[in-house]
């Protein structure tokens, strides 16, 4: 039996290190926390410190056997879940697990990135339990649940059963839905520029743009007004300037040429790799955190086992260490040549509020390029980790420089209009890398230039000819939706949230259905905007984002050991109680606030029509209600609703309606005709003899599962959904879905095994958030 043991948190995390570490360990995975506060109940004693209530969480009772039956035969016990405060508070929690069951000496290791190196260097400097860590956890969880459990029965109370709050989440589905009032509230604004068309003396045809009227710059409308600036307002402003510049000479004012330098973007920390993820690859932060952590805990290259490709993806530092330096150089003057690299080491500065406890995120083996492995890895995987390691070796290349020429033309004595050009010069760090861009907040500017390659040749003083004028009309457009990546670069700009929760924040917004996905942007749901009124006028200090960006800083203290989570907790709860006291038997008033009146009749008895919320959304309900029951859903809705099928007993149209076991189709005749059946996916049911079709259901927890049609008659069922795919390999009409955490998503036949790689849904993968 091997003497020693090493616990983490992932199983596959115990194949890679079992390469580094041999025959004398054995190694031991928890498949993450152990212990947590109790779903059933608050689990937090108020009157006690705010002293939690642990319980083991369901289904890992066996894990914790397993632990303590491996800790009675051991030396030495190394707790080695992640390197952050989650890991920390895993390694608490299995230390005092295992308490009294060992006599074994307990030891603390963690390590950035699976290396052979970095493993060993771990374990010649171990630790003790970083108890600051583990109050930071402790003090978020706490926090979390107490925001959560308090605030979310109100929500049930005011608008319907089963929503939550969040700390975060909802802070978060603020800055949706105020953006989303923002734009609704906008009202554009006219504005023109002027181009004109341009022949030099060597008849050589060019544009260029009005770009300043006696010296003030043309401009779209500014919020604020400026004595340097100026807008070109309507149609009669631009026929006055179009007058003026009638018939006036054109001259060539200045030319200026210079150098520009465009420096490389450091490597990644989470938040620019959930950004840049989204945009340049379309992953969502969640599935980009599943797939960074298939690659940081190892995949298997070659027969030795799993190797890991990435360090710790969970990181606001910006910091390389010296060894990944120095071997990113060489590779650097290897594969592109000396003039790329810098004669240094290119380094960057911490950014403010950083915990630099970690390195960026970077490859682990830099000499193992994207192409190398790319067999060896998912489409997923390698897309992703071809971003991370081209960004790192582009962050230690020379800049890429452009050769700029600016053309000055004066006219009438107060135009000038400008032309310039821009030629890259020297590509640097773009050989390697270019950074995704993604449409901005309004779209407007004032464009000084033509963006061309080069310009003709011109010299000052030069006349050139006016061809055209080429007056343009514009309206300045509201900011833009938030799409995934531009909301982490919001949080984060905020202060709201940390690295390790960004991809979180945003899968609860959508799982609750507070949020959904079009064409990439984020926008709120009728439901999200109604928990958000409720939540924002009950709670305005609790889900501001000035009082969350403060709670995250002090949090972050009680990390560094300048603050006591007791103190933050008892300076939190006391106004955060008051606030709830105060909101005591004020439900029903506020519940009837959110009744929105219309012009609709009750069909049963004349009165009006009002929208109220229930557990499947919003809803027609009688006014005269309780003497009147009739509800109906609203126009829109039953729109939806509505299909093409015919009721097979009355001829009705059937209608798709949701229940307590999902959706489900029913005859738009009810109550007269109550015929209803399930919603077929498209696949035979596979039991010989059986004309069923598949069809989604729901057990009573509203865990999805797919049975037959036919049911009772035919009791076939599975977990996984059948995809109307037929297998290419031996040609069962059907193959199911299926989603490994080291894997990603795949289709597998269900007779003889054979799997495929789907193409990736775009917003709502299917890997579980690590």
């Amino acid at each position: 039996m091997a003497k020693n043991l090493v616990i983490v948190e992932s199983p596959t995390k115990t194949k890679t290190l079992s390469r580094f570490l041999g025959k004398d360990y054995t190694i031991l995975a928890t498949v993450g926390h152990i212990i947590d506060l109790p779903k059933s109940k608050l689990g937090i004693d108020v009157d006690d410190s705010f002293r939690p209530d642990y319980s083991v969480i369901k289904g890992k009772e066996k894990v914790i056997k397993e632990l303590k039956k491996a800790a009675k035969k051991a030396d030495a016990i190394f707790l080695a879940p992640d390197p952050d405060r989650e890991g920390e508070a895993i390694a608490w929690h299995v230390a005092n697990s295992l308490e009294g069951s060992t006599k074994a000496e307990l030891f603390r290791i963690s390590f950035n990135e699976i290396t052979k190196t970095a493993v060993k260097a771990a374990f010649d400097t171990p630790r003790e339990i970083d108890t600051d860590l583990v109050n930071a956890q402790q003090a978020r969880r706490v926090l979390d649940r107490l925001v959560g459990y308090k605030v979310s029965p109100f929500l049930w109370k005011t608008i319907t059963h089963s929503l939550s709050a969040g700390r975060v989440q909802s802070v978060a589905l603020r800055l949706v839905c105020e953006r989303e009032q923002q734009i609704a509230a906008f009202e554009p604004k006219e504005y023109w520029q002027i181009e004109g068309l341009f022949n030099s003396q060597h008849n050589e045809e060019f544009k260029a743009r009005l770009h300043s009227i006696e010296g003030k710059s043309v401009v779209a409308p500014q919020d604020k007004a400026s004595k340097t600036k100026i807008t070109i307002k309507s149609q009669e402003e631009v026929d006055g300037h179009l007058e003026a510049l009638k018939g006036a000479d054109y001259l060539v004012q200045e030319i200026r040429k210079t150098e520009r330098v465009r420096k490389p973007l450091p490597p990644f920390i989470t938040s620019t790799l959930q950004q840049e993820a989204a945009r340049a690859i379309g992953l969502s932060p969640k599935a980009t955190m599943t797939v960074a952590q298939q690659l940081y805990e190892g995949v298997e290259l070659d027969s030795t086992g799993p190797t890991g490709l990435i360090t710790y993806m969970r990181t606001d530092s910006v910091r390389i260490a010296g060894e990944a330096l120095s071997k990113v150089r060489e590779q650097i003057g290897s594969d592109y040549g000396k003039e790329y690299l810098p004669n240094k080491p290119i380094q960057y500065g911490k950014k403010k509020g950083a915990q630099d406890a970690h390195e960026a995120i970077r490859p682990t083996y830099v000499e193992l390029t994207p192409q190398s492995v790319k067999k060896k890895l998912t489409p997923r995987q390698f897309k992703l980790y071809s971003l991370i390691w081209s960004r790192f070796v582009a962050s230690q290349m020379k800049p890429a420089v452009y050769d700029v020429e600016t053309v000055d033309i004066s006219a009438a004595e107060k135009y000038i209009f400008r032309a310039s050009a821009q030629r890259l010069k020297f590509d640097g760090f773009l050989k390697v890398y270019q950074e995704t861009k993604e449409a901005g907040d309004n779209g407007n500017g004032n464009g000084n230039g033509n963006g061309v390659d080069a310009l003709p040749e011109l010299s000052e003083n030069e006349k050139v000819d006016l061809k055209e004028l080429l007056p343009k009309q514009s309206f300045t457009k509201p900011p833009a939706r938030f799409s995934e990546a531009m909301l982490v670069k919001q949080l984060e700009a905020d202060g709201i949230g940390r690295p390790s929760t960004y991809a979180t924040i945003i899968s609860t917004l959508k799982d609750r259905k507070y949020v959904e996905t079009k064409e990439r942007r984020l926008f709120p749901t009728d439901l999200g905007q109604a928990v958000n009124k409720i939540l924002v006028e009950s709670f305005p200090d609790l889900f501001n984002v000035k009082f969350t960006a403060t709670m995250e800083q002090e949090l972050d203290q009680v990390e560094e050991g300048k603050e006591d989570w007791v103190k933050i907790m008892t300076d939190f709860y006391g106004p955060f109680r008051k606030t709830l006291d105060d909101l005591k038997g004020r439900e029903s008033e506020i519940k009837e606030s959110m009744v929105e009146t219309t012009d609709e009749k009750c069909e049963k008895c004349g009165s009006p029509m009002v929208i109220k919320w229930g557990r499947n959304g919003r809803f027609l309900a009688c006014s005269s209600y309780p003497d009147c029951r009739s509800t109906r859903p609203l126009p829109e809705e039953e729109a939806k609703q509505k299909t093409d099928e015919k009721c097979e007993k009355c001829g009705s149209a059937m209608v798709i309606k949701t229940g307590r076991f999902g959706r489900f189709l029913a005859c738009s005749g009810y109550p007269d005709c109550k015929n209803t059946k399930a919603i077929t996916i498209g696949v035979a049911c596979p039991r010989d003899g059986c004309n069923g079709q598949l069809v989604e259901k729901q057990t009573r927890t509203k865990k999805l599962f797919y049975g037959c049609s036919k049911y009772p008659k035919c009791d076939f069922a599975t977990w996984d959904e059948p995809v109307a795919k037929e297998c290419p390999a031996c040609k069962h009409p059907f193959m199911v879905r299926k989603v490994y955490k080291r894997k990603g998503e795949f289709l597998r036949c269900p007779e003889c095994k054979h799997e495929v790689t789907p193409e990736p849904k775009e917003s709502e993968p299917a890997e579980t958030s690590a």
